[in-house]
């Protein structure tokens, strides 16, 4: 988040015309969007994974319950 205060700050303060300024605010928010946006479906991928293998794990140790209680 600072990174991306300075980088709004240091194009507001630059000496360009106010129509390149907004130019390039849209433009660094566009790839701050996406930069968040990976960010966030990378956060969601590692959540779904980890879900799966604690499931995976405790349907093997269900499993293995099962076995023991029927021997």
């Amino acid at each position: 988040m600072g990174a991306a205060a300075g980088a709004v700050l240091g194009i507001l303060f630059a000496p360009d015309k106010g129509k390149e300024t907004r130019k390039k605010l849209k433009n660094k928010s566009n790839e701050l969007g996406e930069k968040l946006k990976h960010r966030f479906d990378e956060v969601g991928n590692k959540m779904q994974d980890k879900y799966q293998d604690i499931r995976n794990e405790a349907n093997d140790i269900l499993t293995k319950a099962k076995e023991k209680s029927i021997l």
